[in-house]
């Protein structure tokens, strides 16, 4: 079982990580350089002085920060996270909409680079050394290197642009109404970004299962077995994977951060009516509410994906769960 004063621990630290990511974003949104009565109204606008005044009032923008702060907790505390300025719906509306379509694309690349990352990395340390384990290094470290906008955009290069075999961009077909969208639709549309995210996601699993295996096929116990007459085959199935397959689960479940911030990247390229895009346009529009309301949500999200691997080490490995 898990220790409750563990459980206790992680929700007290959760509180702090929210009221200190909430504070932080308040902070840097309010004092960007985009004034947000300017992006609202636009700066072409033809409105009166006092309509802009009446706006300003209406959002809050006058009055101090400590105050704007303190009301914004407030409501939030009571499940209101305001309006968002830029799409004019409740912000926890826009949130749940967007994330409806970021969920999948992330659930897709996150199963995806965990298996094929997981499969590479036993072919790169079974056969260390070798051509297979030398371009699979070197492909990590590239893909880690690079930036997830970089590697959208070759990739919609190649197979949008060049070879015409997926969209360039969008969750659905454009000009198609809403009841004549198929489920095939949506996936084509998702194949790149997915493909995208899990090229960007799977290098650290690569990289970690092949080191453990590795280290493993040099142990004395797999140096006993053997001695016992098992082949490779034998060895894999029975001794490695079961030490290996754990730990690499644990991990794939810690990556959920750089698998949000790539979320966003991909997302931008492929124009993916996702989190990442509604976080682009509330960033260019100064839309306060918004942004803290994906701060908080972003915050939240990764701290669970890390308590769960947190919970997972302890489940797997007593001497975690026992305190030692």
């Amino acid at each position: 079982m898990i220790n409750k004063k563990n459980l206790l621990f992680e929700f007290l630290r959760m509180v702090f990580l929210l009221a200190a990511v909430s504070i932080i974003a308040f902070l840097l949104i309010t004092k960007a350089p985009i004034d947000p009565l300017t992006a609202y109204v636009g700066t072409e606008s033809t409105l009166s002085q006092e309509a802009k005044d009446e706006i300003a009032e209406y959002w809050g923008l006058n009055d101090p920060l400590p105050e704007r702060f303190m009301t914004w907790l407030n409501h939030a505390l009571h499940g209101d996270l305001g309006t968002s300025i830029t799409y004019k719906k409740p912000v926890s509306q826009v949130i749940m909409e967007r994330f409806s379509y970021s969920f999948g694309l992330m659930a897709a690349a996150w199963v995806l680079s965990g298996i094929l990352g997981f499969i590479l990395g036993i072919l790169c340390g079974l056969y260390q050394g070798s051509i297979l384990d030398r371009g699979g290094k070197l492909f990590c470290l590239a893909v880690k290197s690079a930036p997830a906008f970089w590697l959208g955009l070759l990739i919609l290069m190649f197979f949008s642009v060049y070879l015409g075999w997926f969209p360039i961009g969008m969750a659905v077909p454009m000009g198609k109404l809403a009841s004549e969208v198929t489920l095939w639709d949506r996936i084509h549309h998702m194949i790149l970004p997915a493909l995208t995210l899990t090229v960007v996601s799977m290098s650290e699993v690569v990289l970690y299962t092949r080191q453990k295996l590795v280290e493993i096929m040099n142990s004395d116990f797999i140096l006993y077995a053997r001695i016992r007459g098992e082949n490779q085959f034998q060895l894999v199935i029975r001794h490695v994977l079961r030490n290996i397959a754990l730990p690499a689960v644990t991990l794939q479940f810690a990556s959920f951060s750089e698998l949000f911030g790539g979320m966003a990247l991909a997302e931008n390229v492929f124009a993916y009516p996702g989190i990442g895009t509604a976080t682009t346009a509330a960033a260019m529009n100064a839309d306060v509410p918004l942004l803290l309301g994906i701060s908080v949500f972003s915050a939240l999200f990764v701290f669970a994906g890390n308590l769960i691997a947190n919970l997972l080490y302890g489940v797997f490995d007593p001497r975690i769960r026992e305190g030692r």
